[in-house]
Order: structure tokens, then C-alpha cells, then sequence
């Protein structure tokens, strides 16, 4: 499928995903985790491969960014290393990445045309996101996007992330709503696969993160070019 075709009537609440979906955050985690590296005497990364890393939480992230600086020195060693430098690691990305939370970082044409719209319509709305709450609650507010939401759903709010189908139904629970009910927007296949399993019907934006594949070829019900097209 090609579009989507809104019909509000169908929905009583939407759960819209945040980094690659609301906000290009991309300049964020190259400058914390560039900074995070720096102070590990390690080299940088440059964002077209953090593109790639995005999606899954922030300790995949950091994982992953880790792995990809020490690979080419450490070969076969490179897990090993990254495993003893994880906390160090996570404690510095977290300090340089509230630091500069949203400083690097833009919300992407027709989101708040579409989330006005939604809410226009009489749908309830949560944001949910495998970045920790402590990022994204203040991202969102500073966007002038936090308004919009009842709910606000980090990585760190439930046992499992996304694919994990838990945070959506913990979500709905919230919302006090059906899944079936509730629509999903998001960015990625982490967004469907999670829909898919909690039973949410969902649309993905064209734009994001998804992994270094293409969007469209996601398991989803519908794809956007703009948030604004739920208007």
C-alpha cells in the first residue's frame, strides 16, 4: 500500500513514535555521542552510520556506536571492549545528550498540523518511544509539542521496548482504549512489527529511521509524507 486513507471514525486514540517521526533527531545523537567518544579516547562516527543505529533504545544505540569505532583495532575483540566500556559509556552519553537535548535537533514539516488535526477530531493522543523518558519529555516540550499528548511513554516506562507489542498495550491501557482502535504512526518496521502484534491498525512516515531500509516495503497499512495528511 501506497497511502493511507484517514477515516477518523475509526479511531479513538493514536500512539505516534517521536525521533524520525516528529522530530529529526539526528543531530542530537551524533553530537552526544560523538562527545560521549570523545571522552573515551575513541573516534568519531560519522551520522549517516548512526543513522543506521537509531530506533532500537539508547543502549543499542550507544552498543552499537561503540562496536563500530572499535571494530577496524579491536576485530573479533571489539564486543568484548564495548561491553567493559558500556557503563562509562552510558554515563557519559546520558550527561552530553541532556545537555544538548534538542539543541541539534528540528520538527519535521506537518507534525503540528497533524497532531492539531487528530486532536481536532476527538482522538486522544500518547507519544511513545523507545528513547528514555528523560529525553523525550523534555524534547517534546522543547518543541512546543508536549501539549498535544496525555501521555508521554519512554523506552524505559515498561519491562520491553518496541517490536516488543507491551508498550502498545500498556499504552492503550493508559488511553483506556482497543488496540484495534488505536492507531500507530511511526517510522519504522520497529513501529509496525509492535502494531502488528498488539493489534493496532498503523501508518508509517515516508521520512525517519528505519533501519537503512526502505519504509515501503514495511508490513504497515498506509504511509504518509507528512503528518499532515491525517489532517
Amino acid at each position: 500500500m501506497t497511502s493511507f486513507s484517514f477515516d477518523p471514525t475509526r479511531f479513538d486514540a493514536a500512539i505516534v513514535d517521536l525521533d524520525g517521526t516528529m522530530v529529526d533527531t539526528l543531530g542530537d545523537f551524533a553530537e552526544a555521542l560523538n562527545r560521549m567518544l570523545r571522552d573515551l579516547a575513541l573516534p568519531p562516527v560519522a551520522p549517516a552510520a548512526i543513522e543506521l543505529m537509531v530506533g532500537k533504545g539508547s543502549e543499542h544505540l550507544i552498543h552499537s556506536a561503540l562496536v563500530h569505532v572499535m571494530a577496524p583495532s579491536e576485530g573479533a575483540g571489539a564486543e568484548a571492549k564495548t561491553r567493559a566500556l558500556f557503563d562509562r559509556a552510558w554515563e557519559r552519553y546520558q550527561h552530553h545528550y541532556l545537555a544538548i537535548n534538542g539543541q541539534h535537533s528540528a520538527v519535521y514539516a506537518g507534525v503540528a498540523e497533524g497532531l492539531k488535526a487528530l486532536r481536532a477530531r476527538g482522538l486522544r493522543l500518547a507519544c511513545l518511544t523507545n528513547k528514555p523518558g528523560s529525553f523525550a519529555t523534555p524534547l517534546l516540550a522543547a518543541k512546543g509539542l508536549d501539549g498535544f499528548f496525555e501521555f508521554v511513554f519512554g523506552g524505559d516506562a515498561f519491562e520491553r521496548k518496541k517490536p516488543d507489542p507491551l508498550p502498545l498495550l500498556k499504552t492503550c491501557e493508559a488511553l483506556g482504549t482497543s488496540p484495534a482502535r488505536t492507531l500507530m504512526i511511526g517510522d519504522s518496521s520497529n513501529d509496525a512489527r509492535a502494531a502488528r502484534a498488539a493489534g493496532c491498525p498503523v501508518v508509517l512516515v515516508s521520512y525517519g529511521y528505519n533501519h537503512g531500509e526502505p519504509v515501503r516495503g514495511v508490513d504497515a497499512d498506509g504511509f504518509v509524507d507528512s503528518l499532515a495528511e491525517l489532517a
